[in-house]
């Protein structure tokens, strides 16, 4: 204790240095912890809005993750409901799991050829049961989402009514029938040189028919949906457009079709056996995932079914590499910081020993030891190191409250819509306490060279320094 106190005096013989040298502590400890809130604010939305939309974990046949998404019908799971009935009922994942519904994927070609249009364009279809995608929405463990609004357009009853995105709206001409903003309206079709072949009378009455269904039916347009069964014969069914769910990524809202699960299996398997292409757990919390994982594997090799687990990292490489990349910018960021106290230190303890060197003479020759110069020295740089790490950690608290309290808005990765701007609270003990520990440790070895040279000097040349 009295070691402390006197190097708190020390210290405080040159405030003005002392001072600046805290407050460089102080800007790198408010660097780290503002950077740390705002990376823990970005991997909590980026996570919550993959969890929302596929859940933790998602349980296929072997071999659908490799090969499946070309080819949805040859890798069904068999009997899923008996599957997802076992897995809610175990005792170990029943009070894990928060949602587990089934959905079925699926590609093909998507026409519209209503109100004299004529367009089509590949797509990439999943079939939902809405109200549990509903429930799913609600998940928000972390408070980084925005507030849930309700959203009943595949949670009606209709079983012919979906959602596509903003790219097939817009490539099928389908803009202004589903009012859709910012969408440009495609050019007028350009004709043909010579002569173009007859349209087929079967294809010309099936176009006539839905506009003669979509005339009928209301101002909601529909799209026809072409895909082959499972057994390889093509088959065609009929999608009520209810509106537009844009996705984050272009080239899945370009091809994205969203429809209710029975009419997903229809056009999939026709009258046959009605299978399913996955089966999507979401679990209350995400630090459930490993244990869930295993207690799921083990079930599969206990029920002997050729299923396999992946988890929503597996599923979303982007996450992990957004993790991966604003990782390493902290690192960087952390090394600069420590190169700043480290010289801005070193400095400090360098003139202190200079100015010094006479008393140090003196106590030398009333027989203090050098290993005393050298823990006194160290004990100045761990007070300076303490006295910055703790302004910056008040500072960035303070600053961080004010952003959260500034109604900013932005577009995270992984979102279409503006959501608040907030920073997390560094509350994390990696965080908050290795940020901390870390400043204080880098300016207490930082003071070691100076400390070293302090307690090496010979007493004659230190009494005889001016």
């Amino acid at each position: 204790m009295m070691l402390f106190r006197l190097a708190i005096r020390n210290i405080s013989r040159n405030r003005r240095r002392s001072i600046m040298t805290a407050s460089l502590v102080a800007v790198g400890a408010l660097a780290l912890l503002m950077f740390g809130a705002f990376t823990t604010y970005i991997f909590a939305g980026l996570e919550t809005g993959l969890v929302q939309r596929g859940g933790h974990l998602a349980v296929y046949r072997s071999g659908y993750f490799l090969f499946g998404p070309g080819n949805p019908a040859a890798y069904g799971i068999d009997d899923y409901q008996s599957v997802m009935r076992d897995i809610n009922s175990d005792p170990v994942l029943h009070d894990m799991i928060n949602v587990i519904t089934p959905t079925q994927a699926v590609v093909g070609i998507a026409g519209n050829f209503n109100g004299g249009a004529s367009a089509s364009k590949t797509f990439f279809g999943i079939g939902l049961v809405g109200t549990d995608q509903e429930k799913m929405r609600q998940w928000n463990e972390h408070g980084a989402s925005r507030p849930y609004v309700p959203d009943n357009r595949l949670s009606d009853p209709a079983a012919s009514r979906g959602l596509i995105g903003r790219g097939v709206a817009r490539m099928l001409g389908l803009c202004g029938a589903l009012h859709v903003p910012n969408c440009p309206v495609p050019p007028p079709p350009v004709e043909a040189a010579g002569n173009a072949p007859a349209l087929d009378p079967a294809l010309a009455d099936l176009a006539q028919s839905e506009q003669g269904t979509q005339s009928a039916s209301g101002t909601a347009p529909q799209i026809d949906l072409l895909s082959a069964t499972a057994n390889g014969a093509p088959n065609i069914v009929s999608l009520e457009v209810a509106g537009v769910d844009t996705q984050p990524v272009k080239e899945l809202d370009d091809n994205y079709v969203a429809m209710p699960l029975a009419l997903a299996q229809q056009l999939v398997y026709g009258r046959g056996e009605h299978k399913v292409t996955g089966i999507v757990l979401q679990l209350h919390r995400t630090e459930d995932v490993p244990v869930a994982r295993a207690r799921l594997l083990a079930l599969i090799a206990e029920w002997k079914l050729p299923l396999e687990v992946r988890d929503f990292r597996e599923l979303n490489p982007f996450f992990v590499q957004v993790v991966a990349l604003f990782s390493l910018i902290f690192l960087f960021l952390a090394l600069i910081m420590v190169m700043i106290v480290l010289f801005a230190v070193v400095n400090t303890m360098t003139m202190n020993v200079l100015e010094r060197t006479a008393e140090i003479g003196t106590v030398r020759a009333m027989g203090v030891r050098r290993a005393s110069i050298r823990r006194l020295f160290l004990a100045e740089g761990a007070v300076l190191g303490a006295l910055g790490a703790s302004l910056g950690v008040v500072v960035a608290f303070i600053a961080i409250a004010l952003v959260n309290h500034s109604g900013l808005q932005w577009t995270p990765p992984g979102n279409t819509d503006p959501i608040p701007f907030q920073l997390a609270w560094p509350t994390r003990p990696v965080l908050l306490l290795g940020t901390w520990l870390g400043l204080v440790l880098v300016a207490t070895l930082a003071t070691l060279p100076p400390a070293n040279r302090a307690a090496r000097s010979r007493i004659v040349d230190a009494l005889r320094h001016v």
